[in-house]
């Protein structure tokens, strides 16, 4: 009995001491890291590099037709025919709708035989006068009839040339809106008609850009339905004052659309084209920390082997691809802190990862790595 007691005290030291020993020794090793301070943080460090970029303006615009209607009639009517089909590229002068007009051609046959007799009675008039057998008033009578029956067939003639309605210049009609026997009132829509070769491209820029753009300058356009084609086009012409509310100025360009993809109403993301190329200060955009009281980067420094980061403020320009330019703040092949960045601080030590940053690993690793 004693020695089973014996056995159990034992084996309570045994697990007791364990426990304490365990404890102490994780008490030393955290006593240890505090006084070494916290491991430092393992970020990505991108190298700042000056790039050339070509020069251009970035605007969004919205492209319109240079002629777009709908087309309708300037007199009422039943439609007779219709010599179109929706979707159809017609040429200027192309019949489209044709309105009844059998009331009117018998009518403008009633005018057309007062005409004629009008005629007749100035041929007499005008040759008794010569005799002297009527007087000069029954002459300038006949002569003022003839004319006023002339002047009444053209326009009969006039208002059955209405009732064939007409494209007013070449382009691509859209969906009809009529059907034969309808009754057409003046002024209701037939169909819509747009010229789309060329097409405008309309953008505003600030009034800050007003020395930088020309008529005749060359512009790219982007459209979401071709995202890989650039459609190019010049300045045609600029607005001569600035909207007082925005403090911009309109723009329009003229573009070539012989195949016809770029359409009216499409968004458009302009690049207006400047005459020099900029040496620039670029990182990526990922490297930037952006706040109301300033865009900002964290700079790796190098002191004695040591790696340790600080915040600087920086002004930031144009971006293209991924990257921006730095107007101010950094110098040509400072390193800053890509990836990584979000619980740093000043001072704060840091290991670089061996991977470039996210946003470089595809360019690193393409078919030319």
């Amino acid at each position: 009995m004693f020695v089973r007691f014996v056995l159990v005290i034992l084996l309570l030291g045994v697990i007791f001491g364990g426990i304490f020993g365990w404890k102490q020794h994780a008490a030393e090793q955290a006593a240890k890291l505090q006084a070494g301070g916290p491991p430092p943080a393992v970020i990505s460090a991108s190298t700042v590099r000056r790039e050339q970029w070509p020069s251009y303006l970035r605007v969004v615009g919205s492209l319109d037709a240079v002629a777009g209607i709908e087309v309708t009639s300037e007199v009422g009517g039943q439609i007779a025919s219709i010599h179109f089909r929706s979707g159809q590229s017609v040429e200027q002068g192309e019949l489209l709708v044709a309105l009844d007009d059998d009331t009117d051609q018998a009518q403008l046959q009633g005018l057309l035989a007062e005409r004629s007799l009008a005629q007749l009675k100035y041929d007499r008039t005008a040759k008794l006068v010569r005799d002297k057998s009527v007087s000069k008033s029954d002459y300038d009578e006949a002569r003022a009839t003839l004319d006023s029956a002339e002047a009444q067939v053209a326009a009969q003639k006039a208002l059955i040339e209405k009732k064939r309605i007409r494209a007013p210049f070449s382009g691509r009609l859209g969906i009809r809106r009529v059907d034969v026997g309808e009754y057409l009132t003046p002024g209701a829509p037939i169909v819509p008609l747009e010229q789309l070769d060329p097409i405008y491209v309309d953008f505003t820029l600030p009034e800050r850009e007003l020395a930088h753009v020309t008529t005749g300058q060359a512009i790219e356009v982007q459209v979401q339905a071709y995202p890989d084609q650039a459609f190019a086009g010049a300045v045609e012409a600029i607005d001569p004052g600035v909207e007082v509310g925005s403090r911009s100025f309109r723009v329009r360009a003229r573009l070539g659309n012989a195949e016809q993809k770029l359409r009216p109403g499409m968004f458009a993301d302009v690049r207006v084209i400047l005459p020099q190329d900029d040496n620039l200060i670029t990182v990526p955009d990922t490297a930037i920390s952006y706040a109301p009281y300033g865009d900002s980067v964290f700079v790796v420094s190098d002191k004695d082997g040591k790696l340790s980061v600080e915040r600087r403020q920086i002004e930031t320009g144009r971006r293209n691809d991924g990257r921006v330019a730095v107007v101010s703040g950094l110098a040509d092949g400072e390193r800053v802190v890509s990836a990584g960045h979000n619980k740093l601080r000043n001072g704060q030590a840091v290991t670089v990862d061996a991977k470039p940053a996210p946003g470089e690993r595809t360019a690193a690793t393409g078919p030319d790595a």
